[in-house]
């Protein structure tokens, strides 16, 4: 039986339109035209005139023959080829899939043709990469190439193309009248993992999903109008967690910055009054462990967002002292970036530095527009009890979560299986509904039958005042199975033997979970700046023991 509020109640193009962060940019260039868009070099570029490039770029995809679904990959870094590809690749129809720039020629051809990429733009610094990427590519089927040329880079690019991107872009109509998606489900983004073992999967995002989650930034930092972001996270980085968007929403300034450097961020901030910026907790470790010299003159107030490890308590002190204001996030990259914020509350500001640490540290609770983040036991996928110790796994639902793996329905099951999406990180959710992560599934270290968090363990290791970096895993023992083992990256200058660094985590940890083994050196990466575990537990097995 139809509802009384069905009945002639129809749903039309007045009353019902598809959310796409492409409806951003069109506004912001109609209300705020000569507002400033864009900061690259000597370039200032307003949003009317960013938005008749997105609309010129579009124009001229469509008339080489790419449409609706095709994928446009381009390899740049964070300039403005990279911030108008987020609107006018999709304002073709196109999906965009930005390039890990830090990747090997050889995960480059996979993904290219994996994703059947149909157009590639490229930055002049990455065009070596790519001539062999495209050299190893499997596929015969042809590519439009476009090169960038870039004045702030400096060095003459190796041309693959035969037109740059102004060339290309000059082809376009700056009055192309795009359109929204017909559906808000319709793919606008394709981004791989970055996968430790096997081919990366990819994920593939959709017009709600960047909509909603660009908005949600908004919300949990309360962004204002006009704010001015410093572009430190890459944007090849679940689409710089969504930020392109999230600035042109609220009419803001992108500051572009081709290379992460303490000197250039802190210039940048006092030149042109950077308000916020996003990174990894490398990126906000080079800033507190810069020398002073590079800090004078910086103002106080500048909100930064960290994601993928929990910020130390010597992170947070060092960002206090310079006046900085840190928001703990936390998310995937099959969740558009960031999906749950440890909210802070006021009455946090009269505790002392080690419990707001402790505070910060945890996950936190869900983004504004996500539907729900819990941990749930895996096995029944029911809640487990909010006490702070039960551990579970963390489970995202909502708008705010992939479509799914592109061509991969096996693993697109799995992930969301029983109606969530299966985030693979251990976690315990306190009585205040904060989660905290205790490890990922592959990281629980068993030692003599007993669980160890390898998270917990390098907690208490950055809480050491000589440690930059720390990551602990598995070490095979005859004896326990599995005992911890720490690689420690120290900072400059330090004096620190392994035999101090376990006499420092007795103190705070119990016995079975002190490491046996102590290496210090600098800690492998991935081009993102997350700490590569698994290039640790090839080295684990030879460490040295320590007799604790």
């Amino acid at each position: 039986m139809t509802s009384i509020f069905d009945q002639h109640l129809p749903r039309t193009e007045a009353n019902h339109a598809p959310l796409s962060p492409l409806a951003f940019i069109e506004r912001t260039a109609e209300v705020y035209p000569e507002r400033l868009a864009i900061v690259h070099g000597s370039l200032r570029q307003t949003w009317a005139q960013t938005y008749a490039r997105c609309r010129r770029l579009a124009s001229a995809l469509q008339r080489a023959g790419i449409g609706k679904n095709d994928t446009v990959a381009v390899m740049l870094p964070n300039t403005p080829p990279m911030v108008e590809a987020h609107f006018g690749v999709p304002m073709a129809g196109a999906v965009l899939n930005a390039l890990n720039t830090r990747l090997d020629p050889e995960a480059i051809a996979f993904m290219l043709d994996h994703g059947e990429a149909k157009a590639v733009i490229v930055d002049p610094e990455f065009a070596p990469t790519m001539a062999k990427a495209l050299a190893l590519r499997q596929s015969q089927a042809p590519l439009l190439l476009i090169d960038v040329e870039d004045a702030v880079y400096g060095p003459a690019a190796q041309r693959l193309g035969t037109q740059t991107y102004e060339d290309f872009l000059a082809q376009g109509d700056a009055q192309f009248a795009w359109e929204l998606p017909g559906d808000e489900w319709d793919a606008i983004a394709l981004n791989y993992t970055s996968g430790t073992t096997g081919n990366p999967k990819g994920v593939v995002y959709h017009h709600r999903g960047a909509y909603t989650n660009a908005i949600s930034n908004v919300l949990e930092w309360d962004m204002p109008k006009h704010a001015v972001y410093l572009w430190t996270l890459p944007m090849f980085h679940c689409n710089g967690w969504c930020f392109p968007w999230t600035v042109a929403a609220r009419a803001g300034v992108n500051v572009c910055l081709r290379r992460v450097e303490a000197q250039a961020i802190f210039d940048a901030i006092r030149q042109h009054g950077v308000t916020h910026y996003c990174g990894a907790p490398i990126v906000h470790g080079l800033l507190v462990n810069a020398p002073a010299a590079l800090k004078e003159g910086v103002p106080a107030g500048v909100k930064a967002m960290v994601a993928g490890a929990a910020p130390p308590a010597s992170m947070i002190e060092g960002m206090e002292k310079m006046g900085f204001d840190l928001t703990h996030v936390y998310g995937l990259t099959e969740v558009y970036g960031p999906a749950t914020v440890c909210a802070q509350h006021e009455a946090w500001n009269a505790l002392d530095i080690g419990e707001r640490a402790r505070l910060n540290a945890r996950q936190g609770v869900r983004y504004h527009l996500q539907r729900a983040a819990r941990v749930l036991d895996p096995e029944t996928m029911q809640p487990v009890p909010w006490d702070g110790e039960t551990m579970g796994e963390i489970m995202f639902q909502g708008n705010i979560a992939m479509k799914g793996y592109l061509k991969n329905p096996k693993a697109t099951e799995e992930a969301f299986r029983g109606g969530w999406f299966h985030s693979g990180d251990l976690a315990v959710q306190y009585p205040d509904g904060y989660i905290k992560i205790k490890d990922r599934s592959k990281d629980i270290i068993i030692s003599g039958g007993e669980n160890i968090s390898s998270i917990e363990v390098e907690d208490v290791l950055y809480r050491h005042p000589d440690v930059l970096a720390a990551a602990v895993v598995a070490k095979p023992d005859a004896k326990w199975g599995e005992t911890p083992c720490a690689f420690v990256e120290l900072k400059a200058g330090a004096q620190t033997t392994p035999e101090d660094i376990v006499a420092h985590c007795r103190k705070h940890l119990a016995g079975f979970k002190v490491p046996r083994a102590v290496v210090f050196g600098e800690l492998p990466k991935t081009s993102t700046g997350k700490i590569q575990k698994f290039e640790l537990r090839k080295q684990a097995g030879s460490a040295a023991a320590i007799d604790v």
